[in-house]
């Protein structure tokens, strides 16, 4: 089925008027009839409101209301990937990726062994880029909320961003306290709100690891195989994600 964001006052009594690009998307491009069944969210909102199109007019798309489905899609934790700037495709991959994951926000970080340097003319444009990416992975995943992805940031304001978290995370090869690791995720609780730092291709520097532990950061291991900057990231998610909706 597919899945579509709305805003607020799109939904009137039971009637559910579809706006914007999406409505083009769905007629000339997914084809879809009167008849059949889609979803919307209003972003934010953990309500998914599965309705019928009715019919189509030139710039809008009508649909009549079938039911509320009122339990969301979204974990019970605000998660914040920060993630070291990699190669352009890498980077989409992982914001790709991590929506369907259920991260809440993406900050890309500018440390000092990156490959990727940004240019500051064309950051508004690779932003928007990176939007729309996570956009269409929210709908694709029937996501409640669209994630954030931030402008470029450096590792210091990354750090600082972060510092009201709950819980800090940076994988780093070097670290090779299995059972410390085991302990930090598992003591992960609903809720709480976590950042995980990712280091770029070359890795984390040495003065930045140091940096992030003087303000909280835990240093956890990923396993005894040194992971690509874009599998490093989903993979955390994953098993943090399945925690949060298997074990509690």
């Amino acid at each position: 089925m597919y899945h579509f964001f709305v805003a607020p006052d799109s939904i009137v009594d039971k009637t559910i008027t579809i706006a914007g690009k999406d409505v083009n998307h769905i007629k000339n491009v997914l084809r879809l009839k009167p008849g059949e069944e889609i979803s919307v969210n209003i972003e934010g909102s953990e309500a998914e409101y599965r309705c019928i199109i009715k019919e189509f007019t030139k710039d809008t798309v009508i649909c009549d209301l079938a039911f509320i489905k009122e339990e969301g899609n979204e974990l019970p934790s605000k998660i914040f990937l920060f993630q070291g700037l990699p190669k352009s495709d890498k980077f989409e991959t992982i914001i790709q990726k991590s929506v369907e994951l259920g991260v809440f926000e993406i900050v890309p970080v500018a440390m000092k062994r990156c490959v990727m340097k940004v240019d500051e003319k064309k950051v508004e444009s690779k932003v928007t880029r990176w939007q729309s990416i996570a956009e269409a992975a929210a709908k694709q995943s029937k996501r409640s909320v669209i994630p954030q992805v931030k402008a470029p940031v450096s590792f210091k304001e990354a750090v600082k961003y972060a510092k009201e978290c709950d819980v800090k995370l940076l994988p780093y090869e070097l670290s090779d306290e299995k059972d410390p690791t085991k302990d930090i995720l598992s003591s992960i609780v609903p809720g709480q709100s976590i950042a995980i730092f990712i280091g770029p291709e070359g890795g984390f520097d040495e003065t930045e690891v140091t940096l992030a532990i003087e303000n909280g950061f835990k240093t956890i291991t990923l396993g005894k195989r040194i992971l690509r900057t874009e599998t490093a990231g989903p993979t955390l998610l994953s098993y943090i994600m399945l925690d949060m909706e298997i074990n509690h």
